[in-house]
Parts: C-alpha cells; structure tokens; sequence
C-alpha cells in the first residue's frame, strides 16, 4: 500500500493489484478509512481510497468544499495515481460525488457502485430546518456518538469501530463539515446523473434512516440508465460498517476481475 499526499491533492492510498480498480469515496463524517473493513474482503484487487478535502488527512486542504470541487478532485487523484480501468464505489455524499464524477463520462470508467448514496433528487424531508440541525450533528464528541447510535447505525459495533466513527466525525475542517448538510446535501443533481452511461448498482441498508430504501428506489434509481438495486438486511446507513462482508461480495459480484 502507498500512502500520497501532494500539496494540491487529498490524501489517498492505492493499493496495486487486479483491475479494475475500485475507488472509494467515503460519507460526510467518514475517512479513507471507513472503507478498511471491506477492502480487507477484496484480497487482490486494485484499490484506491481518499480521504475528501476537509477530512482527516486532507483536513487542512482549503475550500471551497463543494460537491464539485471533490468530484474534481477525485478525477485528479485517479488521473495522479494512474488508474485508467475502474469503478466508482461512493458511499452517502461520496455516491453523490461519485455521480457528478460519473457523469462527465471519464475513459476507463466501467461501472459506479453507490451505497446508501446521497439521492440525485433531493427527498422532500430535506428541508432548511433539518439542514441546520443537521448541521451540528458533529459539533462535540456527544454529539457525534449520539448520531452514530441513534441515526447512522442500525446494529451493534466493535468499540474501536463506534470510537473511530467519532473520531473521524470529528476530524473535518469546520468548513467540509458545514458544506454537505448546508449545500450539498439538497442540491438536485439529476441532470448530471441521467448523463451516466455506465450500469450502476444502488446498495440500500433495509434500516437505513439517512437515506432509506423507499428514497433511493424514488429518487435514485430512476435517474440512471443501467441500475440494480440491492437491499441489505438489518443494516443501517453505515453499510461500508456494519455489512462489510456483504457489500464486499456485491461488489465483487457487480465488478469482477478482469
């Protein structure tokens, strides 16, 4: 595994291995490594995640911390780490990211896997109200260990995993951690998403309260040209946590070897 960092860049590692290769795009409050539990099931494979600009390792990357500027940004870091054959696996705001980024039509892009994904199309509960409180989920420790148990997960968590839940929550600058839930979080992205023109999985927690399964088969889903959708059972919204073993298998399953 390398680990890079260059000045205008994120954070990222890539692990070299059999293509294609999966680029991991992490949720609002996560890090590159959200995603260690399910890379550690895809033995073999070319892998590449990034932490966003604003988080853990990139949290002293300025803004502005927009959908756009991390779209743009994760074309840089695959063109950096020289990937040219992959998949797009983003998770809550990283799937939404990984849309705009789909959307402009990359070479080598073969597929887009968005799990929990932040909707193309705003849901109607997204309203300024929530966005504000929203907002402040991540504002101490207490209030990040409070969205973990009560919002984001469905199922119980080894202790280090809730403690680095927290931890990375609380790890983005107070910019990035504005942005999502203040901007992005209600911006309608369906004319970038019906401009995908590779088949995508849509991967839905059956107790997902963030993003639930009724949202994304609403307001997903028909935005995009070639999809499967695939539900979890018993998971919350921290799929890339709580289901590793099963998100991994499907990912396997979506984008094999070769």
């Amino acid at each position: 595994m390398t680990t890079t960092r260059q000045p205008a860049l994120p954070a990222y590692d890539h692990r070299p291995g059999a293509g294609p290769t999966l680029v991991f795009l992490h949720y609002w409050g996560g890090s590159a490594r959200t995603w260690d539990p399910v890379v550690e099931r895809l033995d073999g494979r070319d892998v590449l995640t990034l932490d966003f600009r604003g988080w853990s390792r990139s949290r002293g990357l300025p803004g502005p911390y927009s959908l756009r500027r991390l779209a743009d940004d994760t074309r840089a870091v695959i063109a950096d780490a020289g990937v040219t054959d992959h998949v797009l696996v983003g998770h809550s705001m990283g799937g939404k990211v990984a849309q705009l980024v789909a959307a402009a039509r990359p070479a080598g892009l073969r597929g887009i896997v968005l799990v929990g994904s932040g909707p193309a199309r705003p849901a109607a509960e997204i309203t300024p109200a929530y966005q504000e409180a929203l907002s402040h989920a991540y504002d101490s420790d207490e209030d990040a260990a409070g969205a973990r148990d009560t919002v984001l997960t469905a199922t119980e968590l080894p202790e280090p995993v809730r403690s680095r839940i927290v931890a990375d929550s609380r790890a983005g600058a107070d910019g990035a951690r504005a942005e999502w839930p203040l901007h992005g979080i209600a911006e309608d992205i369906t004319r970038h998403t019906r401009m995908i023109g590779v088949p995508a999985l849509v991967v839905a927690g059956e107790n997902d309260r963030v993003e639930p399964v009724a949202v994304l088969r609403d307001h997903l889903v028909p935005y995009l040209a070639d999809a499967e959708f695939l539900v979890i059972p018993r998971t919350g919204h921290l799929i890339p946590l709580e289901a590793p073993a099963e998100l991994a298998e499907a990912i396997t399953a979506f984008a094999p070897v070769g």
